[in-house]
């Protein structure tokens, strides 16, 4: 006998809701659209970036789905339970986690004290670990769930500053497997991993330009194919664990 014909009708993203953490501006902002464009109802959460969080829940709405805003401070991760509260009593229960906010403070081993080190630590890797965990206790008994956590490339080649982001982002992508197989099989847990997608806050466009001239692509990758890739991940049924480098082929040289 051979083995049993599967069909894989995949995750079917319209209709769901969605919570992207720091979906406001930047990668979390394209996440955020990314899913409305998929038919996903989407909560965006803030801390601090009110005015772009409506715009583009806004932007959302424009593309025909539900969007809801709101505001907890991440650096606390006791806050996570509260963010998930918030978006089952606006938008209704929420099968997709997306955990994008993220510091990103320069510091060095030689440099960094203990209250910048817990902090960060807090916001780039508690927060995630238990949003993820308020996500999972909430699902709804009749419904599967999916976790994309954003890390980054530079964990397997570390920034010579960067240390405690570096580190707690080192820490996601631990967490990922983990809570893949501690979650599994209602909920899935993946990643992706950024390489040059945008400048730092702090740089311009040619900062990221000169960044990229190293790459194997040669180009900046702008955010799109970061959507691309967080999508794929909540589509495909049957990959969990997995960390997807978005990079242009920075991890090869």
């Amino acid at each position: 006998m051979g083995l049993p014909r599967v069909t894989l009708t995949g995750m079917e993203l319209r209709g769901r809701t969605g919570i992207i953490t720091g979906g406001g501006i930047r990668v979390g902002r394209a996440l955020a659209l990314g899913l409305a464009r998929a038919g996903v109802d989407v909560f965006i959460h803030y801390n601090r970036s009110d005015g772009p969080a409506r715009e583009t829940a806004e932007m959302a709405r424009r593309l025909g789905v539900r969007a809801a805003v709101g505001s907890v401070d991440l650096s606390d991760p006791s806050t996570a339970s509260e963010l998930v509260k918030m978006a089952t009593e606006r938008l209704g229960s929420p099968s997709i986690l997306v955990n994008s906010a993220s510091g990103f403070p320069s510091d060095t081993i030689r440099n960094v004290d203990l209250d910048a080190w817990r902090a960060t630590l807090d916001l780039t890797l508690g927060a995630p670990v238990f949003a993820t965990q308020a996500f999972a206790d909430a699902l709804p008994d009749d419904l599967d769930g999916s976790v994309v956590n954003i890390t980054d490339v530079r964990t397997h080649a570390p920034y010579r500053e960067h240390f405690s982001y570096i580190v707690a982002k080192g820490g996601i992508d631990t967490f990922t497997r983990t809570a893949a197989l501690q979650l599994a099989p209602r909920i899935r847990v993946n990643a992706v991993a950024l390489g040059v997608i945008l400048p730092p806050g702090s740089e311009d466009d040619d900062y990221a330009l000169r960044l990229a001239e190293d790459l194997p692509l040669g180009r900046v990758g702008g955010t799109d194919p970061v959507v691309a890739a967080a999508l794929a991940l909540l589509e495909n049924d049957f990959i969990t664990g997995e960390i997807v480098r978005v990079d242009g082929g920075g991890h090869l040289v």
